[in-house]
C-alpha cells in the first residue's frame, strides 16, 4: 500500500498494486489505448485518485512517443460559448491526463492555415479542437489534411471526408424552439440569424422556417434580422424589428447573446416581457440565466461537445468519426402566449 507516500513518490508499480492489475495495463490506460475493459479502466482510475498518482508527462511522452499536448483554436465573439467550450476540454484532458493550450487567432487572416499548422508542429500538439468559424474553413481543413495534423471540428457547417467532427442537430433545435412559440399562439416571429461565416448556426435559420411551414405560416423576410453573435449586435436587431410599426411578438435569436441584446431594447423602449414580447435564445449559456427575465432558450451541449472532441483525440480509436449530441428545449420566465 503507498498511500503514506508523498505525491512525487508514488509510482506505476504503486497504482498497478493498488488495482490489482499489471503495469502494462496501467500504461494501457494512461495512453487511452484500446482493449481494455472499462471494469478494469474504472479500477485503475480509482487507484489513481486514491493514490493521488500523477502522471510524469514527459516520460510518458517519450514511453509512447505521442504528445500530451492539444490546442483548442478559436475565434469567437461570444465569451459565454468560449467559456463553456474552455471548461468542457479541460475537464476532458484532466480525465485522460493531457494538458489544453488555448490558441486564439483571426479566422480571416490570409496565412491562418499555415499559423495553426506551424504551430501545432511547434507544440507537437497530440491533436487540434477547432471551433466555429474555423471549423468551416477549407483552406485550413485542407492544410492539416495535408500536413497529417490530427483534428476535430466542433459543429462543422457541411461534412468532410476526412477529420473528426462532434455537433448537434442546429435546424431540429431551431424548428423545435420556432414551434413552441407557434403553439403559444405567436404568428409575427421575429429571428436574429447567427453569424454568416458560422455553418452549422445557418441550420437555425432553416429550422425557424420549417416550422412556419409545418403551420401555415408564412415566411416573411421583413421579420428577419442578420446578427453577428455578438451583444451588440442582437441590440442592432432588436432595435430593427422593434421599430416596425407592425411589430413582432415574439423574437428568437440564435444565440444567447443576442437574445439578451433584444431584451435590452425591449426593456429601453418600455415593452414587457414576456407580457408584452416573448424572447428565446440559443446555446443555453450562464448568461441566459442571468438575465431579466430568465431566457427561454435551447441547450446546446457546449461543454460536453468540448469534452467528446477531445475525447476523440485522447482515444486511439474513437467510437464514431461523427459524433451528434443531443439538445433541450428550457422553458423559463421571457416566453408567454401573446396578448
Amino acid at each position: 500500500m503507498a498511500i503514506g507516500k508523498d505525491k512525487g513518490s508514488v509510482t506505476v508499480d504503486d497504482v498497478a498494486a493498488e488495482a490489482g492489475v499489471s503495469i502494462k495495463t496501467v500504461s494501457r490506460v494512461l495512453n487511452n489505448e484500446p482493449n481494455t475493459s472499462e471494469k478494469t479502466r474504472a479500477k485503475v482510475m480509482a487507484a489513481i485518485a486514491l493514490l493521488k498518482y500523477q502522471p510524469n508527462p514527459s516520460a510518458r511522452r517519450l514511453a509512447s512517443k505521442r504528445s500530451d499536448l492539444i490546442m483548442l483554436v478559436y475565434d469567437n465573439p461570444s465569451d459565454n460559448y468560449l467559456i463553456n467550450i474552455q471548461h468542457g476540454a479541460l475537464d476532458a484532458c484532466k480525465r485522460y491526463f493531457y494538458s489544453l493550450l488555448l490558441h486564439p487567432c483571426d479566422y480571416r487572416a490570409p496565412d491562418l492555415a499555415a499559423q495553426i499548422v506551424q504551430a501545432a508542429r511547434q507544440h507537437a500538439c497530440a491533436g487540434l479542437v477547432l471551433t466555429p468559424p474555423l471549423s468551416d474553413v477549407r483552406a485550413l481543413i485542407a492544410a492539416l489534411d495535408d500536413g497529417d495534423v490530427p483534428y476535430v471540428r466542433l459543429a462543422p457547417g457541411s461534412p468532410s471526408a476526412r477529420g473528426l467532427e462532434v455537433s448537434t442537430d442546429d435546424r431540429a433545435a431551431a424548428r423545435d424552439m420556432t414551434r413552441y412559440l407557434l403553439d403559444l399562439g405567436h404568428r409575427r416571429i421575429g429571428f436574429v440569424a447567427g453569424h454568416p461565416d458560422h455553418g452549422a448556426v445557418g441550420e437555425r435559420l432553416h429550422g425557424y422556417r420549417d416550422a412556419l411551414a409545418e403551420q401555415g405560416v408564412a415566411y416573411d423576410p421583413t421579420l428577419v434580422e442578420q446578427g453577428l453573435h455578438s451583444f451588440d449586435s442582437g441590440v442592432q436587431c432588436g432595435q430593427r424589428l422593434l421599430e416596425r410599426a407592425q411589430r413582432p411578438t415574439a423574437i428568437f435569436a440564435a444565440n444567447d447573446d443576442m437574445a439578451a441584446g433584444v431584451l435590452y431594447v425591449a426593456h429601453v423602449r418600455g415593452l414587457r416581457v414576456p407580457q408584452e414580447l416573448s424572447v428565446a435564445g440559443y446555446d443555453d449559456t450562464p448568461l441566459s440565466r442571468q438575465t431579466w427575465p430568465k431566457l427561454t432558450t435551447l441547450r446546446q451541449p457546449i461543454r460536453e461537445m468540448a469534452y467528446a472532441a477531445v475525447e476523440q483525440l485522447a482515444s486511439r480509436e474513437p467510437q464514431a468519426r461523427v459524433r451528434t449530441l443531443g439538445y433541450e428545449l428550457v422553458v423559463r420566465d421571457s416566453t408567454r402566449p401573446p396578448g
